[in-house]
């Protein structure tokens, strides 16, 4: 059977075709691309997530580390920061073969360096990202920022220690600190924690957390902003929000919209 094109035809095909087109382009602008660095002789990966504007207009950008013995694809396809803030750049790096502080001594895993060192492997991973982003895009260089979960977390914390000045804020998740919580500078943060939390103990983050929530300068009364979320306000401009929810070390759900809000919200 042969269908007869007709102008009508035409035109109704072309209202279905158009718009099947453009989010077929949309789609693939969109799309993360795998970006590789060399550092130290070792190609280090990320997948990363660059709006269309980022050579027109100033574009912020999110870090986010995974745990211990996760992937850069995972990260990705669990925060989806790009679908939540589709004008900021998403990075989401690959980390090496790590021992672990709380698991796997060996180094099987791959995961971020807990410490300064003399390698700084993961430190100069950073800096050759930031250093390709910002000579590559327009950068809002007063609206970077970094999340980790978990061992990434802890390296979110280093980051801050090491890196602060380059930051408008940060969000650490089911991490600690640790040694390094003595060179962190009044920051903008968010720290996420369960209640129940095996690995990384609540009380070890809770020591984390108050002692961040008094180098801001903030109060000790918060505003409930959410089911899991309090709002400390600072008198320093430094604001803290805290997310408890019920379950454990795993990553819960509404944590994606929680930060990007916060990420939103300082600069």
């Amino acid at each position: 059977m042969r269908i007869k094109v007709t102008p009508i035809f035409k035109a109704l095909l072309l209202l279905v075709m158009v718009p099947l087109m453009a989010n077929t382009v949309a789609v693939r602008q969109n799309a993360p691309k795998l970006m590789e660095w060399t550092i130290g002789g070792i190609t280090r990966k990320a997948l990363v997530y660059i709006p269309a504007v980022a050579n027109e207009k100033l574009t912020p950008i999110i870090f986010a580390f995974h745990g211990h013995g996760g992937t850069m694809t995972n990260m990705y396809n669990t925060r989806r920061f790009d679908k939540l803030w589709p004008e900021a750049i998403f990075i989401c790096p690959q980390g090496l073969n790590t021992p672990g502080a709380l698991t796997d001594p060996e180094g099987k895993l791959a995961g971020w360096q807990m410490d300064a060192d003399n390698s700084n492997k993961d430190l100069l991973f950073f800096d050759a990202m930031l250093k390709t982003l910002k000579e590559g895009y327009k950068i809002d260089l007063k609206r970077i920022y970094a999340t980790g979960h978990s061992n990434g977390g802890g390296f979110t914390y280093l980051l801050w220690a090491t890196r602060g000045d380059i930051f408008a804020g940060f969000a650490p998740t089911a991490s600690v600190a640790g040694r390094f919580i003595g060179k962190l500078k009044p920051k903008p943060a968010f720290h996420l924690v369960g209640e129940t939390d095996p690995l990384v103990k609540p009380q070890w983050q809770k020591l984390t957390y108050t002692t961040v929530m008094k180098l801001n300068s903030c109060s000790v009364q918060g505003e409930k902003t959410g089911e899991f979320t309090t709002l400390y306000p600072s008198a320093s401009g430094n604001p803290f929000v805290l997310f408890v929810h019920p379950g454990g070390h795993q990553y819960p759900t509404g944590a994606n919209e929680a930060i990007i809000t916060f990420f939103k919200g300082v600069n």
